[in-house]
């Protein structure tokens, strides 16, 4: 997962570093918005689902209702991590890429208030889904941004080939694939009604889910 959001950046750096100060202000707000005791109450009140819709409607408002920047802001917000330690296989070196993120405190009272139960198959541990935001929303702006082809789906693929080439992880993460697949369903609807919340389309995946084990 942790390369998800650098290949995003890098293929859309043009767009990105004319407006770097922007992108990282929103991001900072968008952080400090996860890391309130406002949102942890949300959170506790009202579980999951409904707290993830709470931080994409705060994004939305946040970023004047433009939805591509939504969506793009929400994926690098959510990243749990402050950089990424990637193995280049030729040199067999560890480099360290450094990720927008707000100052340490407030990045990591973010990670403790995110969201991670949303899926009725999430790991029952503390981790759960933290990482499945960045790489939900992430698709998603791929998707909404799409004119041509379908652009999230051929990055989804990619980055988790990537990751896999370059010792992120060990083998591919096929939860990881069924999310992007969802976040692309985000965009692509979001598109025709934008109304449509991110709880919706996790509760599609779990209904769908329960269909597949039953």
């Amino acid at each position: 997962m942790r390369l998800f959001s650098i290949l995003i950046i890098l293929i859309i750096s043009q767009n990105i570093l004319s407006q770097q100060s922007n992108l990282s202000s929103t991001v900072n707000s968008i952080t400090e918005y996860i890391a309130s005791t406002h949102f942890l109450e949300i959170r506790k009140n009202n579980g999951d689902l409904a707290s993830v819709d709470s931080i994409y409607i705060k994004a939305l408002e946040i970023n004047n209702n433009d939805y591509s920047e939504t969506l793009l802001t929400l994926m690098v917000a959510t990243v749990p991590y402050r950089e990424v330690p990637i193995k280049l296989p030729l040199f067999n070196v560890i480099v360290n890429y450094p990720l927008i993120s707000a100052e340490e405190d407030i990045f990591t009272k973010k990670n403790e208030n995110l969201p991670r139960f949303f899926f009725i198959d999430t790991p029952e541990n503390d981790y759960g889904d933290l990482d499945k935001l960045a790489h939900f929303f992430g698709s998603a702006f791929l998707s909404y941004e799409s004119n041509i082809f379908d652009l999230g789906k051929l990055i989804g693929y990619f980055v988790e080939a990537f990751e896999e080439s370059f010792k992120v992880q060990s083998s591919i993460d096929l939860r990881d694939l069924d999310v992007n697949e969802y976040g692309r369903f985000f965009g692509k609807l979001l598109k025709k009604d934008q109304n449509l919340l991110p709880s919706q389309i996790f509760l599609i995946r779990s209904t769908r889910y329960i269909r597949i084990i039953l």
